[in-house]
């Protein structure tokens, strides 16, 4: 019996074991399945609106306008960037789409800057979806009571409660006013503290609304990577118009900051297996009808014009129009004949160089010879057996490189006879192709043996030891014209000469003293 006894407890604790193991599978395989679950979840199809975004470089137009947006306030456009405020004080601006946005599901990513020199700054920038354009107003330079959402970005605390620089999603239906005091905390659907001011990088945002959920992402600008996103908020069940304005807006207070933003791009975000609409369908009837009456009357004077030129000018009535440009076969004709004449004229400049080079080989040989003969006359037996082993094989070197360079313009000529038959043959007919390509084949088949010569040359005469042994013969030493005893004497005759000199000069003057 007491060995019943003492295995029970065993026993109770392995099935405890058994059972704790079990669970834990099967909550770990649950979990495994919800992220699948998840992660083949397909992505929406994005397709980029031009028409509601902008970005440099060329950002504004030559009259300091924004394609398709409109600027208000204080807002500064530039090649770059949209300067929204300046950092001076009570300022506001904004920009916004001139047309509105009729897409169920956008993505929109903001580029901006916020630099101030003060460790605190004001009042923040505004990124705007609304039913109206909120051009001028209380809210970050935009209208209050606005229809639609707004994701601030609050840099002053306002309440005092040490929670800024810091994002805020808020929406309205019109009718309620933001809430200034409290830094709209009382009305905010979702919220992080992020600094966002004096980055090293551009601060991005990424606002999405799939599916009724807003979300909100952002770059803390840190680091160069434009995908370096991190999760600040989100809003489910978020409903907004069917259509509406995009903007960007920001102001400054009692203190001020530089509020720029370098690019606002908007996507179109379509569901899987959902096919987005057509370009032509996103255009109204009216502004259809508008640019075809525009294309028709703008087609009606062209063609008055086409009349008039004709009447002014009857000889060419008859000329086509497309004889006047250049197409595609010409033009690479044309290419392959000014590359033929750089060719031509690097090789006539090869060439001349090269005669010049063989004129200075054969005065070389012809004073070298001069040498040997004088040598051979007026040396002894003994010094002219080395002396003239050594000439003799200057002479030979001098002679193997004049025939080399001699080969070497034969060459040269023998590729400027190619190319001038190649763009004799062109000038002829424009259709000889493949001819061509083999002649430039030939050509550079030939420069490339003329390279290979050139550098033989230049390593046999730099290897060439006998070039050490013309030297131009040194002076003798010039004899001294005056000695030690020849200075000495000189110097003792000067000065007794000097002293006479001084003698005589006195005796005439006390001489001449008598007669006063």
């Amino acid at each position: 019996m007491a060995v019943p006894i003492t295995e029970s407890p065993a026993v109770g604790a392995r099935l405890l074991i058994t059972t704790f193991v079990t669970t834990l599978i099967f909550h770990s395989s649950v979990a495994d399945i919800a992220v699948g679950a998840s992660t083949t979840e397909e992505a929406p199809h994005r397709r980029f609106e031009y028409k509601y975004s902008f970005k440099g470089p060329h950002l504004s137009q030559s009259d300091g306008g924004i394609p398709f947006w409109i600027h208000t306030g204080n807002a500064i456009p530039s090649a770059d960037q949209v300067r929204i405020t300046p950092s001076l004080r009570s300022q506001r601006g904004s920009v916004w789409t001139k047309n509105k946005v009729n897409f169920e599901h956008w993505e929109a990513e903001v580029t901006f800057r916020v630099s101030g020199r003060g460790r605190m700054g004001a009042d923040g920038l505004a990124v705007w979806f609304t039913s109206t354009q909120g051009l001028e107003g209380p809210v970050y330079g935009a209208a209050d009571q606005w229809n639609g959402i707004g994701v601030f970005f609050d840099s002053f605390d306002n309440d005092g409660k040490k929670n800024n620089p810091a994002i805020l999603v808020v929406g309205n239906n019109g009718n309620l006013v933001y809430d200034h005091q409290n830094d709209g905390s009382t009305q905010a659907l979702g919220t992080c503290l992020r600094d966002f001011r004096n980055k090293p990088y551009p601060v991005r945002a990424k606002i999405t609304y799939y599916k009724r959920t807003l979300t909100v992402l952002i770059n803390n600008g840190f680091t160069p990577d434009k995908e370096d996103y991190e999760f600040c908020t989100k809003v489910d069940n978020m409903v907004i118009p069917s259509d509406g304005f995009f903007g960007i807006s920001a102001a400054t207070g009692g203190l001020a900051d530089d509020h720029d933003v370098l690019s606002f791009l908007l996507f179109r975000l379509t569901e899987p297996g959902q096919q987005p609409p057509p370009v032509e369908s996103e255009i109204p009837k009216e502004e259809k009808d508008k640019y075809q009456e525009e294309f028709q009357n703008f087609q009606q004077e062209l063609d008055k014009k086409k009349e008039e030129f004709q009447k002014e000018h009857p000889d060419v009535q008859g000329e086509p129009i497309d004889d006047m440009y250049e197409s595609v076969n010409d033009r690479e004709i044309r290419q392959v004949f000014e590359g033929q004449n750089r060719i031509h004229l690097e090789i006539k400049q090869l060439n001349r160089q090269l005669a010049m080079i063989l004129d200075e080989q054969r005065r070389y040989v012809s004073v070298i010879t001069d040498e040997v003969a004088k040598k051979g006359a007026n040396t002894e037996s003994g010094q002219l057996d080395s002396a003239g082993q050594q000439l003799g094989s200057i002479v030979a070197t001098q002679q193997e490189v004049l025939k080399s360079l001699n080969e070497l313009k034969s060459s040269f000529h023998e590729s400027l006879r190619q190319i001038g038959s190649v763009q004799n043959q062109g000038n002829q007919a424009a259709m000889g192709t493949y001819e061509t390509m083999q002649h430039f084949s030939d050509i550079k088949e030939h420069l490339h043996t003329v390279k290979r010569d050139v550098e033989h040359l230049v390593q046999r005469n730099a290897q060439n030891p006998a070039d050490k042994v013309l030297k131009c013969p040194e002076l003798p030493p010039m004899p001294s014209c005056l000695s030690t005893v020849h200075f000495a004497i000189f110097v003792v005759v000067q000065s007794v000469l000097f002293f006479c000199y001084v003698m005589y000069k006195s005796q005439q003057e006390a001489a001449a003293k008598k007669f006063f």
